[in-house]
Formats: C-alpha cells, sequence, structure tokens
C-alpha cells in the first residue's frame, strides 16, 4: 500500500484517481503530478516501484495538502468571522455563505428539518 503526505492510497484504483484521496489534489493536479513524475495515469498503485513512489513525494511536497491546507481553510474562516464579514456571519451562524437561497433547500448546512409553528391550542369549552 502506498503512503503519501499520510494517507493510504487505494491500491487497486488508477494514480490519477487515486491521488485525488489526498485533500488539497483533485482530478487536474493529479494529471499534473503523474505527468511531471513521468508515470502512466491509468497505473494502479499498487504496481508503482519504490523509485516512483519517492518522485510522487518529492512533487507533492510543492503543494499545499493536507493538514496545512485544513489549518490555512480554517484560519481563512476564523479571520472572516473575527472581522466581522457578512461571510464570516454566515459561517458563524451555519448558513451557507455564497448566496444560495435558505427559504427552501440548504439542507445539507442546516442541517435536518424542525417544524416550528405555533402548536395546538387547549379547545375552551363552550359557554351558553
Amino acid at each position: 500500500m502506498v503512503r503519501i503526505s499520510g494517507v493510504d492510497l487505494p491500491s487497486n484504483k488508477r494514480m490519477e484517481i487515486a491521488l485525488t484521496y489526498i485533500y488539497g489534489i483533485g482530478r487536474a493536479t493529479a494529471l499534473e503530478i503523474v505527468d511531471r513524475a513521468k508515470i502512466d495515469p491509468a497505473r494502479k498503485a499498487k504496481d508503482l516501484t519504490e523509485s516512483e513512489v519517492v518522485a510522487l513525494r518529492d512533487i507533492i511536497k510543492d503543494y499545499e495538502v493536507e493538514g496545512d491546507l485544513r489549518k490555512n481553510v480554517q484560519m481563512n474562516i476564523k479571520r472572516l468571522m473575527d472581522i466581522g464579514t457578512y461571510r464570516g456571519q454566515r459561517h458563524k451562524r451555519g448558513l451557507p455563505a455564497r448566496g444560495q437561497r435558505t427559504r427552501t433547500n440548504a439542507r445539507t448546512k442546516r442541517g435536518k428539518r424542525k417544524t416550528v409553528g405555533a402548536g395546538h391550542k387547549k379547545e375552551e369549552p363552550k359557554k351558553e
């Protein structure tokens, strides 16, 4: 099993897909990395030689991935919240920050539906 940047790459997947398991590397970046390492993107991760794995590690060192990237993203969000920007306020409240509608949808951000309403009123006995 190949381990790069603290992530175990799936051994039965093509290299262009396996590299996307590392946080901060998408399909385009994965193809760029494989091209720079002169590895066939269709090769499976289990078929890599030790020298190819070392070459991949050296190339990935040039990119901001995993822990450093996660830390920077969280610091950016915290900065927005601290200076009180609109986006920061939306992050604080757990609402979409990029202009999506919230009257309906936005379920992934807002969580499970909670019905809010008047409820039932107790009926008073009729006076005659």
